[in-house]
């Protein structure tokens, strides 16, 4: 019997799509960006998490190209996206977004971001409202500004990128996920290939600035910056992610003016490689029709 899942670009055989890089400005710099686009209709971008790339969507993109016209991209410091020394705060991640929808040629997209990606996409929906149709916040991890998550987080990406062998490389990748047994040998070789590049050690230091209380507390989740989110915005949680929980889900609840919640059930932090149908029904029935997924 043929598994579910066999290879990461398998995933993509029968669907036409395109890699390329695009060339986006940020803080000076000029950041070769890899991004990979499929289907058509209504715009939507993917973001990843932490230490992440455009691969963490691999099992998505094909079923949301039957409605979307998909856009997922490694965000700067990250991935095969180029490396330039500088603190990749939550303001620089969110101009490389904005920078890219304009290189792209697209002026208003529905947005849907993962772990550190959902905070991107909130912030850019916070601060650049007209480029933001709907979002989701897919697990986006530690809204309360627990030291020890982000100490926990710290530690093992750094120790998965200082050491990227086999073991701690997996390591890492099993903390994203519920069922472990999930996590194939592809995925945890392809990071690790990401975590060797040259200069990486010094990406990801300055990717995890964001876990230094002190750096953060100007990014933080806070109903000050959070309020200013107009768009409709669908949090999506699952029942065991490692970076937060239900009660961190209430508090966004409270803050954001036009917000409601679904759960998945049996998943970690990676509900959309984990529970790939009902992330594609949850995707669908939001973003395509507005409605609160069942």
């Amino acid at each position: 019997m043929i598994p579910e899942h066999v290879s990461i670009w398998g995933e993509l055989s029968h669907v036409d799509h395109a890699v390329r890089h695009v060339d986006v400005p940020v803080r000076g710099h000029t950041v070769r960006t890899r991004v990979l686009q499929a289907g058509s209709g209504p715009e939507l971008v993917l973001l990843h998490g932490t230490g992440g790339h455009l691969e963490a969507y691999a099992r998505d993109i094909a079923g949301l190209a039957e409605d979307f016209h998909v856009t997922a991209y490694d965000m700067i410091g990250h991935g095969w996206s180029d490396l330039p020394d500088l603190p990749y705060t939550t303001d620089v991640l969110s101009e490389h977004l904005v920078g890219l929808l304009d290189a792209l040629g697209v002026d208003r997209a529905h947005l849907s971001g993962e772990s550190l990606g959902g905070w991107v996409v909130a912030w850019v929906a916070a601060h650049f409202p007209s480029r933001v149709d709907r979002l989701v916040l897919n697990t986006p991890g530690n809204i309360a500004n627990k030291p020890e998550v982000m100490q926990r987080m710290r530690d093992s990406t750094m120790a998965a990128v200082l050491d990227p062998s086999e073991e701690t490389v997996r390591r890492r990748v099993e903390f994203l996920f519920h069922h472990k047994e999930m996590v194939t040998d592809e995925l945890v070789n392809l990071r690790r290939q990401v975590y060797s590049r040259p200069g990486f050690v010094q990406a990801i230091t300055n990717t995890l600035v964001l876990q230094d209380p002190l750096v953060r507390k100007d990014f933080a989740w806070d109903p000050a910056w959070v309020g200013k989110v107009a768009a409709p915005t669908l949090l999506l949680w699952t029942s065991h992610d490692p970076t937060g929980g239900l009660d961190e889900a209430d508090m966004l609840l409270e803050w954001l003016p036009d917000a409601r919640l679904h759960v998945i059930d049996d998943a970690g932090h990676w509900p959309q490689w984990e529970k790939v149908s009902e992330f594609l029904d949850t995707h669908r029935t939001w973003l395509l029709h507005g409605k609160d997924p069942s």
